[in-house]
Parts: structure tokens; sequence; C-alpha cells
């Protein structure tokens, strides 16, 4: 009894809180309440309200006054309704967005009783994000087909890419763990702009992980904060002609999702209201083509008024229209736009070799398969690298389980050698589904025949493709297609599909190829195949991508604000790597390799006339293209020649031949000591190609791989040329230990390495065992930067042992490890007497005092360091008051940072003091030491000690 009435007095005492707070709040009440039928559609639902009472507060004409009659009405009503239409207002939370922070204010908490009672949100904003949600959710749950028949979960097979940071000068910032960073601050360069740029060559994951972003926000992932996603392909804006015009509106509801009800207006006044909440993905933006002179059509900022939809598009992402909305755009590499526009940027750069694993799991669903695709792919480099490009991968994976379904036996190392290998198989794949797979089962395969019983299909396909490549049109209409012929039996092969949107109804009245690069390889087959095209045609492509074009990126066209100013291409959106693609393809299929296949297509005497054309321009570029690359002189490193993105292209092609010709030549041609091919967006794949040539080089160079994708794999096929390599840089890569182990196992046995860089990889104890054995039995070895690795003080200890016993070791950066004092301590004991030793950076090593003392201590001994940093540790003035001591001693050290350490004034007194005894020191940096700003200034008179 006592409880039940303790209840009852609580119920009633919550029930009066409801109606003291309409009368106390009443006016804030009336101001904010925006939807009044959400409101009576659950008082009415509930049988609080009749249906009269409805219409009476609606009669009045303006929603101040319906909602003062509201709350007269439900105060009549006696507390449970008061309680009741508060919790109307908590529960439907998109309708009532202003009053959250009322809810905060007054901590709200509704009884057990009124949560009984349902609410159901009726506003129109509401619903029509959960259509977003539903329509979004269907859209993504599968992964584009291989072929139109099959369906593969996305949730069950979606992997993770290296998704690496850069900021505006394109310098690593590091790699996201995951998804759920992408709108974190982390790797943010300019908080007034609002796009996420995401770059990538194409086959490397942007489209698939923007569909997994879709498909997380259709579940609700708590990680993608917005209200309304709206997604879009950019080719759509290859559709429109020059004279079309649609508003913003049209754009977000008759081009993506119409709101059921025609509550359009409400929705889009929500929008304008809170853009924070809207998060629009633009993908593929290098795939605008436009011949339009956008800048004589004028800038819109209203929401309302109609321009041409990519004068849209371009407002929308500069922030003219909807300003303060999120927008996610995608664009392969080599598409430049300006940074004032960009939030943050990341670049994707396919499979980690832990990332191909869980791929191939996934992929395999049987234990058998997966073990014996694991084994296979370890042992071939080249095809580990082809499938760390997830779409290469995904090919070659697809193209193994069709012939093992059809051929007993058959092998994964059967797929490899290039990249125009894998899309033939490809196409193999496809073709054999025009014919009976019993037949298949019951003889041999014969890729001559099942390309020679679908060549009609496969011109019609190349010239279909060869017209796009052209005008850069990657979307074509149905009238395209009728014209060359391509029945609807051939269509459902696989290499087109069927694409809606584009029209504004929905209609698949439009086609586009499975892939950019497979409409790149039609292209390059239409070349070499079609009679109509002349044996110097075939080069035209070429021409697009000459160094002297290539140096120039297309800049962020239209608004005067991010307008270059001086125009540098008619189309603003150029970018030219599907002709990239189609000259690499077409090097491929004019290959030695591929004739006897080709003979069955193509007249031989025209086969032959074409490798002749092409093979004489590689040997004419190849020349031409090393003199003209940018050179300059080292007194440490001779004459560096810089190769840049195009370069890569080019050796590409040259390996994608697979003339040893055309390598020697390439070879010969490199006269320079050193090749720098940094931030060249280089990938594992490519290390086939740099050793296809470089190992024909008859002298020592150095090579300068820094900040690409190389990876362990491209290592392990760099073997052969690492015999002519005095410089070997792969820093910021993504090697570890296994990648060390090769690389050490090769360079110590010519012995003729001079430069090692392994900076910010992820190298550990195990790998620095094996750096520690080149510097022991590489005695030419004077360079060595392996800092911001995962080197704890074992590893540590390993290393200045080996540096102990080296005699020609000059520079050692070890910056960003984590070796400690017992480390420090073991480099100590190599500094001592060390005859060569000049550079050392033991910066941010987790170093205190007993490590600091025993460096300083041994610096007493050393007339070899020149510059030796210590930023970022944990040394106090005690290590400071050691360092003072071999200031006054030591003749040689020149400069000394002890930036960001823990010296206060009066270590900073001892070494200002020591100063006046060394006339040889440049200069102690104290900056961000336990010094005020005032003590800093009693130092001035002192110029070697420097706080800034």
């Amino acid at each position: 009894m006592g409880t039940q009435g303790g209840f009852a007095v609580e119920k009633q005492s919550q029930c009066k809180q409801s109606f003291r707070l309409l009368t106390v709040h009443r006016e804030l009440l009336v101001a904010r309440i925006k939807n009044i039928q959400c409101v009576l559609d659950n008082l009415v639902r509930s049988g609080f309200f009749c249906t009269e009472d409805a219409e009476i507060i609606l009669r009045f004409s303006t929603k101040t006054d319906q909602v003062r009659k509201i709350l007269e009405l439900v105060q009549s009503k006696g507390e449970e309704v008061c309680q009741y239409f508060v919790h109307i207002l908590h529960e439907a939370y998109d309708a009532f967005i202003d009053l959250r922070p009322w809810f905060e204010e007054i901590q709200y908490q509704p009884s057990e009783q009124i949560q009984s009672i349902p609410v159901i949100n009726t506003d129109p904003v509401s619903k029509y994000c959960e259509k977003l949600r539903r329509e979004l959710g269907q859209d993504t749950k599968f992964i584009i087909s291989y072929a139109q028949r099959e369906e593969t979960l996305l949730d069950e097979m979606y992997t993770d890419t290296l998704m690496e940071l850069v900021n505006d000068r394109n310098e690593s910032q590091g790699y996201m763990d995951s998804l759920d960073e992408l709108f974190s601050d982390n790797g943010v360069f300019n908080k007034d702009a609002e796009t996420i740029l995401i770059l990538g060559d194409a086959g490397t994951g942007k489209s698939i992980l923007l569909q997994k972003l879709q498909n997380l926000w259709s579940k609700r992932e708590p990680s993608i904060p917005v209200k309304f996603f709206f997604k879009f392909r950019c080719r759509m804006f290859c559709v429109f002609k020059e004279t079309d015009e649609i508003s913003l509106k049209d754009l977000l509801f008759k081009y993506n999702c119409y709101p059921d009800k025609d509550p359009e207006d409400e929705v889009f006044k929500y929008l304008q209201r809170f853009p924070e909440t809207v998060l629009f993905t633009f993908d593929g933006y290098d795939e605008i083509h436009s011949d339009f002179d956008l800048s004589s059509i004028p800038e819109v900022c209203s929401p309302d008024e109609k321009t041409h939809p990519l004068l849209l598009l371009m407002n929308l992402l500069g922030g003219k229209l909807l300003k303060g909305s999120k927008k996610v755009l995608t664009a392969r590499t080599g598409t430049e736009i300006q940074n004032k526009v960009i939030r943050k940027k990341l670049i994707l750069k396919g499979f980690s070799p832990e990332s191909l694993r869980k791929y191939t799991t996934m992929h395999f669903k049987e234990r058998t398969y997966q073990t014996l695709v694991l084994n296979q792919l370890e042992a071939n480099p080249h095809l580990c690298s082809l499938c760390s490009i997830p779409l290469f991968c995904w090919i070659i994976f697809k193209c193994f389980e069709h012939f093992q379904s059809v051929y007993d036996n058959y092998q994964l190392t059967d797929l490899y050698v290039t990249i125009t290998d894998v899309f033939l198989l490809m196409s193999e794949v496809f073709l054999s589904r025009l014919t009976n797979p019993s037949l298949l089962k019951k003889s041999s395969r014969c890729q001559s025949e099942t390309f020679k019983s679908g060549r009609e299909t496969l011109i019609a396909f190349g010239k279909l493709a060869h017209q796009g490549i052209e005008k850069t049109s990657f979307v074509f209409d149905q009238e395209e297609i009728t014209s060359l012929r391509i029945a609807e039996k051939v269509m459902r092969l696989g290499f087109l599909r069927p694409i809606g949107h584009y029209d504004g109804c929905g209609n698949p009245t439009t086609f586009e190829f499975v892939h950019v690069t497979l409409q790149s390889f039609f292209t390059a087959f239409s070349l070499v195949a079609d009679e109509d095209v002349g044996s110097k045609d075939i080069l035209k492509f070429f021409t697009e991508c000459e160094y002297r074009k290539a140096r120039h990126f297309p800049k962020f066209p239209v608004m005067s604000c991010l307008r270059p100013s001086k125009p540098q291409d008619k189309d603003p959106f150029k970018n030219n790597e599907h002709f990239q693609f189609t000259n690499l393809f077409l090097c491929g299929l004019l290959s030695r390799t591929k004739v006897n296949l080709l003979e069955h297509l193509v007249s031989p005497k025209m086969l032959k006339k074409k490798r002749e054309v092409l093979k004489s321009y590689l040997s004419d570029s190849v020349k031409s293209h090393l003199k003209n690359l940018p050179r300059f002189k080292s007194e440490q490193e001779g004459c560096k020649v810089h190769g840049m993105p195009n370069f890569i292209w080019m050796l590409r092609c040259i390996f994608e031949t697979q003339s040893e010709e055309v390598g020697k030549l390439t070879a010969k041609g490199i006269s320079a000591d050193y090749i720098k091919l940094t931030y060249c967006n280089a990938y594992s794949a490519d290390c086939s190609a740099f050793n296809f040539v470089l190992q024909h080089c008859r002298k020592q160079i150095g090579l300068d791989l820094d900040n690409n994708n190389i990876n362990d794999y491209g290592v392990k096929q760099l073997q052969p040329c690492f015999s002519k390599l005095s410089v070997v840089r792969l820093c910021v890569n993504q090697v570890t230990d296994c990648g060390v182990e090769v690389l050490a196992k090769e360079l110590v046995k010519t012995k003729i390495v001079k430069v090692l860089g392994l900076y910010k990889n992820q190298i550990t104890d195990a790998g620095a065992q094996w750096v520690a054995k080149i510097i022991e039995e590489c005695p030419s070895l004077r360079i060595l930067k392996i800092g911001c690795n995962k080197i704890t003080s074992k590893g540590g200890k390993l290393l200045a042992c080996a540096i102990q016993k080296s005699k020609t070791i000059f520079d050692v950066g070890m910056w960003g490890n984590t070796i400690g004092d017992e480390g420090a301590i073991a480099f100590a004991e190599a500094l001592r007497n060390h005859p060569s030793l000049t550079n050392l950076s033991l910066s941010a090593n987790l170093i205190s005092t007993e490590g600091g003392k025993s460096l300083a201590a041994a610096l007493k001994e050393n007339t070899s360091v020149n510059i030796f940093w210590l930023v970022q540790n944990e040394l106090n003035d005690e290590v400071a008051r050691c360092f003072a001591e071999t200031v006054k001693v030591n003749t040689a050290l020149t400069h000394l940072w002890l930036i960001d350490n823990k010296v206060t004034v009066e270590g900073a007194k001892i070494l200002s003091q020591a100063l006046l005894e060394n006339k040889t020191l440049k200069e102690i940096c104290l900056k961000g030491n336990l010094l005020s700003l005032e003590e800093e200034k009693a130092f001035t008179n002192e110029k070697r000690l420097f706080f800034n």
C-alpha cells in the first residue's frame, strides 16, 4: 500500500510538473513549435483529442494562434494530457528540433506510463529522411556485380583500403584507421572549407568507399552525423545540354529522391535552415567533360534560381549554396582542386598485404580455396601487387573462380603476366557466356577460339568505347548502342550496365562500361583490330599524354574566386588517366606475346605494321622524354633526374610491351646517377616496370621512391635491380619487417649501398636486426634514415651496436621510435670515439634522465658529431647540466637541439654559462621547454641560445 501510494504521489508530481511547464514556458513553446500537424495527429490517435478539437485549432490562421489554442485545450483536459503533449515534443525529435535545448534545460524524464503511449512522427521532414535511408540502403546493399545476374552483399565483401591523409602540400599525415575518422578534425588543413577530397588511381576503391559510407548512414551509423544524404555520380552532369537549367531543389528531389505526398517545400525549407545536417557525395569529378563556357554564366547563390547543372555543382562545392553542408568528392589522381575549397584530403592506395589477405578469405568462403589462393599469391610478388588494386584483384579472383568451375586444376598463377592479360581474361570470361558451359567442360581451354568466335562482339564494344574516349564521354544512350548493332543478348554479357537517375526520371536509358579501365581496354582493342584505324592513328592518345601537356593539371573551374587567372585548357575538368590506360593496353595488345592471339582477329600484315609504328614511337619518345626530365646536380649524389608521374606511365607502357629491346634502350638513355620518383603515386606493381628497365643499367644508380605505395611486394619485385642501386630510398611506403629482410639479403650481396632510407614505415625490432646486418656488412653505407618506425630499446641496441662497428656511417636518423633510456645508453657507447658519425637524431624516443646523461658523457669523448638532435624527449635540468659539461670540452659539436623537453630556466642558465667556454658551437635550441616568455628574455644577449 505504501509503495503504491508513493508511485501515485510521484506520478501526480510529474503530471503537475508538466502542467506547470506549459504555463511557465508558454511563450517559448508558442515561438518554437512549428509542426502543428504532428502534434494533432498524435493527440487524436491517442484519444486525447477528438476530430472536432483538431478542426477548431486548424481554423486559426496563424501557427502561433494554433499553438496557443492547443495549449489551452491540453491544459483544460488534465494533467495526463499535458504530460503526453510534452512527450510528443520530445519523441518526435526531428519535428521539433528547436526544442532540444529546452529539453536539456528542464532535464526531461518521462514517466513509465506516458512512455507506454506511442508517438508517431508524421513530420514530412522526418518521413523524407526515412525514405532517403530506405532507398540508399536498397541501392547500396549489393556491390556492383561482375555480371548483371550476380549479386554480392556489401557487408560480406567490403574491405578497408589504405587511406592516407595528406596536407595542402600533399605531404603524408599518416593513415586513417577506419571510415569513422572521415569527418573528424584529424587531417583538416582548411577549417573554412566544406569539401573532403578523396583521390586515387582507377580501381583503388573510391566508389566502393562511398558506397560503404552511404550504406552505413542508411543503417543509422552514428559516426556519420547528418540527417540527409544525397549521392551523385559526376558522370550525370555530362548528360545535360548547354541550354539546360535546373534549381537546387530540382537536383535534390528530381535527380535523387522525391518526397512523398508533395511536401517538398517544407523539406526544402528545412534543408536551407539547417544545411549542417546535409551530406553530399559526388563520385568521379574527373569524369565530367564539358565544352561549355561556364565563365559566361552568372554565379548563382539563390537556392531557388535555376542555372546550368555544372555551375550548380561548382556553387555547392565552393559553399555558395547550402553553406555549412558537408561534401565528399572523389577524383582520380592528377585532378587538382584548389585548396581553398578543400577541408581535408586523403589518397586511397589500395589493399595493404593484411587487407589483401582479409579480402581473399572473404571472397573465397571455402578454407581449401583460401589456402590455395594465398599460397599462390605469396609465391608470385607481381600477382600480389596487381591484387593490391581492388579492381584488378576482383577481376583476377572472378576469373580464377570461373576457370576453376570450368577446367580442372586451373592455377591462379596462370593468370599472371601484365594488366593486359588480366583484362583479356576478363573478356574471355564474359565471352564464354555465349558458349554452352557443358561443352567447355569437355574440351581444353582455347583462348584464341573464344576470341575468334566473339570477334564481332569485341569490335562493336571497341567502337563504342573508342567513340566515348575520343569525346571523354563515359555515358552512352540507347541510340549509340543500337547504331553499332549491339544486341540485347550481348548486352547481358556484363561489359555494359544500365544506369538510372541521369534523365531525372530514373529510367535505364543510359549505359556505361563496368569500369573506365574496361572502356580504355576496348578502346585499345579497337585501335588494334579496327581496319578503319590506320597504323599511325593508333598513337592519337599518346599525344594527349605527352610530358609538356601532362605537367599542367586541371584546376577547380568556374567561380571568380576560384577560377585560375589564366585558363590552361578549354575543358577545366580534363584528366588524362583514361588516355594513359588506353596507351597501356595498346602496348600490351601489340606486344610480341599477344601476336598468336591477335592474328586470329586482325590481318597479320596490319598487325605487324601497327606493332612497328608503336615500337618506333616508344623508342623515339623514350629518348626525348628522358632528355627533357628536370635535372640538377648534387656534390654527393652526382646528376639527379626528377621523374614525373608521366614517367611512371611510360615505364608501365614499356613493361607492358614485354620488349627487352625497349627496356635496354630506356636503361641506356638514363645518363643520370640518381632517379628521383617521389610523390609519383607509384604502386608495388610498378616495381616490376622499374626492375624491367633498371636491371639493364650498366652503372651504379640511386633510386628514390619516397612517399609512394611500394610495400613488401614491391621490394620483392625490385630484387634483381638492387645489385645496381647505390641509393635505396623507400621512406613512407608501408614496408614491414618482411620487406626489410628481402632488402637486407640482397644489399649485403653486392655491398654497394651508400644511402638507405626507410623512414616512416612499419619496421619493428625484427626488421631492425636486418638493418643492423646491412650496417655491419655494407662498408659503403654512409646515410641511414629509419625514424618513425616501431623500434623499441631491443632494436635500438642492435642498431647502436652495428653503428659502433661501422667505420663509414655518417648520418643516422632515428627520429620517432621508442628506444628509451636503454637504447640511448647503447647509442652512447656507439658515439664514444666514433670515427665518422657526424649527424645523429634520437628525437622523440622516450629518452629521459639516465639516457640523456649517458649520451652527454659519451659526447665528451667524441670528435666527429657535428649535429645532434634530441627533440621531444624528457630531458630535464640534470641532463642539461651534463650537456653543459660536454659543451665545455667538445669542440666538434656545432648544433645541439633540445627542443620540447623539460629544461627550466636553471638548466638554461647552466648551458648559457657553458657557451662562454666554447667558441665553435653555433646553436643550442631550447624552444618548447619549461621557460616563461619573461625567463627567455633574460638570455637575449646569448645569441647562440635559441628559444624560437
